[in-house]
């Protein structure tokens, strides 16, 4: 998400696999996939999430970011047969970190100068979102104590769990000299794994809904998908297997048919089990798609140049996109939800475009320092 202009997508680390600006290897489609994703978020929270799946936009983002994390890492050990974790995770760290602590201290400023009346700041609260355990903290703590709109955040911990312990697991994978295959099926038996985990807490224990959706222990199989499909029938790496007609009619809309049936089948045990494990297998061949076809259908769409630019923005969009909405429906409360979602849209897009010139881009530069290549 580090490129300046949407018609040069190379310069783009997160949709190039090599890292860097001069990667050979940009995937299309995966910035416009960012922004249906983001949308889908922005849309449910502001004011039609009954209508809208905002959760399936986020395990969009999960199952990308194990995607393309995973190739990243594929492409290193491929290359030099070894992973510098030290590169890795200041990369990691230099992507992440600056964007979400800015928007962090500074939604937390302007709610300790009241710009949000009754919003108190708990230290306990912004400490668990400061060092990355906000998730947890939801399910066992109170959901207040910071910044309006700002519990999103619980996502990025997700992520943070999985940067700290995946890579570790990938090498000792390819130490082994497990064949990509059977990489992919101790992937998906660690999805299986985590499915039956839900399965207990629900069926077993009665767990609530909070505890399954925001937790890391029933959410990693979103991002284990996308590793799997990184390590074997990589649609940027490997060989095209079945034919074009099989991918456009079944394979594709196989994969749309089982997203909208996990959305229409509406029993709360499913939603909190199964859900999460049949959107991650239908993802699959829409991503082979998206990647390997986009002049199909939709999918050229995804390459329209302001769509790929939103798919730019949208990790400084998704930091900053629910703190705004709830200022402006806080502060706007006269106007419709259709005029609210308008201007809070386009106080995100001022407010992302801002971080990515004086942030995202900048420091993208400092990373390329710290790529192997």
């Amino acid at each position: 998400m580090e490129k300046l202009s949407t018609t040069s997508p190379a310069s783009n680390p997160e949709t190039s696999v090599g890292g860097n600006a001069h990667s050979r290897f940009y995937i299309p489609s995966l910035d416009g996939i960012r922004t249906v994703a983001f949308l889908l978020v922005f849309v449910s929270h502001a004011g039609l999430g009954n209508i809208i799946p905002g959760g399936f936009g986020v395990t969009v983002f999960f199952f990308l970011s194990g995607y393309l994390i995973t190739t990243l890492l594929r492409r290193e050990y491929d290359r030099y047969e070894s992973i510098d974790f030290k590169l890795f995770y200041i990369r990691r760290i230099l992507r992440i970190w600056p964007s979400f602590y800015l928007v962090l201290i500074l939604g937390t400023t302007l709610t300790a100068l009241g710009l949000f009346k009754e919003q108190i700041i708990y230290l306990p609260a912004l400490l668990s979102q400061a060092l990355h355990y906000a998730n947890y903290y939801i399910i066992f703590g109170l959901a207040q104590g910071v910044a309006p709109g700002s519990w999103v955040y619980w996502s990025l911990a997700v992520e943070e769990h999985f940067y700290l312990l995946f890579p570790l697991l990938y090498l000792a994978l390819r130490k082994l000299r497990m064949s990509p295959a059977r990489q992919m099926q101790i992937l998906w038996g660690l999805c299986l794994a985590v499915l039956l985990w839900r399965c207990i807490l629900v069926y077993g224990f009665d767990a609530s809904s909070t505890r399954v959706f925001y937790a890391t222990d029933t959410r990693l199989d979103s991002i284990l998908f996308g590793c799997a499909l990184a390590v074997n029938h990589n649609p940027i790496m490997d060989p095209q297997h079945h034919s074009n007609k099989l991918w456009k009619y079944f394979f594709l809309p196989g994969g749309i048919i089982l997203i909208l049936f996990s959305f229409v089948y509406r029993s709360p045990e499913f939603q909190e089990t199964f859900r999460y494990t049949i959107q991650g297998i239908a993802l699959y061949p829409i991503f082979i798609a998206a990647i390997r076809f986009p002049n199909w259908g939709l999918f050229p769409l995804l390459n329209l140049n302001w769509v790929r630019f939103i798919g730019l923005l949208s990790y400084s969009l998704y930091l900053v996109h629910f703190t705004v909405i709830f200022a402006v429906m806080r502060h706007l409360p006269q106007f419709p939800k259709v005029i609210q979602g308008g201007i809070s849209l386009l106080i995100c897009f001022g407010l992302a475009y801002g971080i990515y010139h004086f942030i995202e881009f900048p420091i993208g530069q400092l990373r390329k320092k710290f790529s192997r290549s």
